[in-house]
């Protein structure tokens, strides 16, 4: 089963005065819906853009897989357990929060950011919290994240270029740039597949595109 989800029909949660401009995939803050809380693992998916100058304050996570795709611009990313990062288009950042951890996420630069943010939902609890950067991590690579049993792949499709989909109990594929085709469907910008039983699927390059794939397994609980 394929659902789409067009990226028009994500919650805003804007804040204009403070630079910052947020989509949310699922329920997330002060949007709730009961019918949308997580796909597998995945328990936000938010698209953010930030004006120079604009970030997010230090906040807390905990048990959560927290997974950054800058799209353009520069994120700084600072946390408690001592990492000041820079992170930039092509880098893939994870900060697993574990039993607790707190992060700042700004940008620092002289131009917008834009980044999607994913968090995961982990199947085992507590312990120590850990991060990383991928520098320039390259096309279909998969990453994986195994406190969530998750793999991510980063696919970058040529007009016409073809690429399987996994075949897996979930996946999701959120469009970042351009546009590609499942079937007789169309994703654009900013929209996502949530696909349940994957079996013998494809994406097709609309002209060239950019996507994250998420596959998740049956410990990947939810719906």
């Amino acid at each position: 089963m394929i659902e789409v989800r067009r990226g028009a029909e994500r919650y805003r949660d804007d804040d204009a005065k403070a630079g910052i401009e947020s989509l949310h995939a699922f329920s997330f803050g002060p949007h709730f819906d009961p019918d949308n809380l997580r796909f597998g693992a995945l328990i936000a998916c938010n698209e953010e853009r930030l004006a120079a100058g604009a970030g997010f304050d230090e906040h807390p996570h905990r048990d959560t897989e927290i997974v950054t795709w800058v799209i353009e611009g520069e994120l700084t990313h600072r946390d408690s357990t001592g990492h000041e990062t820079t992170v930039r288009p092509g880098d893939l950042q994870r900060l697993s929060s574990a039993g607790g951890v707190r992060h700042i996420e700004r940008n620092d630069g002289t131009r917008p950011l834009r980044f999607v943010q994913m968090w995961l939902a982990a199947t085992e609890f507590g312990g120590d919290p850990a991060y990383e950067v991928v520098r320039g991590i390259a096309d279909g690579t998969p990453y994986a994240v195994p406190r969530a049993g998750a793999m991510l792949h980063l696919r970058r499709l040529a007009d016409g270029e073809r690429t399987a989909v996994p075949d897996a109990t979930r996946v999701y594929v959120h469009v970042v740039r351009g546009a590609v085709r499942i079937g007789e469907r169309r994703l654009d910008t900013g929209d996502a597949a949530r696909i349940t039983d994957a079996e013998g699927l494809e994406l097709t390059g609309a002209g060239a595109a950019e996507c994250l794939v998420w596959e998740m397994g049956p410990e990947a609980t939810g719906v």
